[in-house]
């Protein structure tokens, strides 16, 4: 059914609960995973026109891309992973479209109407903007980290 699944990962605890989730599915249905992270700092977002070097952000954020896959791909899934730069929906969008995803898997924090005024919403920006299904899981807070090093920014 789900052939290749874009997991959107934010390089935070929120990980620890999408993971488990298309980890379970992707065995299931034999799917493929697309780990995606949107670098979106300064830097990443002025990257190409202003011809930067890598920054921080950006070598934490794919080094933590790869040991998420690397975990995944040691329990026998088939795994790659995208750093992508600039606005997250678009970004989404775009690699979910390149890729040829046919789910997109995000979590979501719980804002309500006035949390999502200010802080934006990356879900609702995606939904709107897709016809690809998309799954999502509510972020728990208090659950651990995907990996054993403390995420970006903790």
């Amino acid at each position: 059914m789900y052939r290749k699944i874009l997991v959107a990962l934010e390089n935070s605890r929120a990980d620890a609960s999408i993971v488990p989730h298309v980890t379970e599915l992707a065995r299931r249905l034999g799917s493929e995973l697309l780990l995606v992270h949107v670098a979106d700092g300064w830097a990443a977002r002025h990257y190409d026109e202003l011809k930067l070097a890598e920054s921080t952000e950006m070598k934490e954020d794919r080094a933590y891309l790869e040991s998420v896959a690397a975990q995944l791909r040691a329990s026998g899934l088939t795994v790659a992973v995208e750093l992508v730069l600039g606005n997250p929906p678009t970004e989404i969008l775009k690699a979910a479209a390149a890729q040829g995803c046919d789910l997109i898997a995000m979590t979501s924090h719980g804002h309500k109407l006035v949390g999502d005024f200010f802080l934006g919403s990356t879900i609702d920006k995606v939904r709107h903007n897709t016809s690809v299904p998309i799954l999502v899981v509510r972020a728990n807070a208090a659950g651990p980290a995907v990996t054993d090093r403390p995420a970006a920014g903790a």
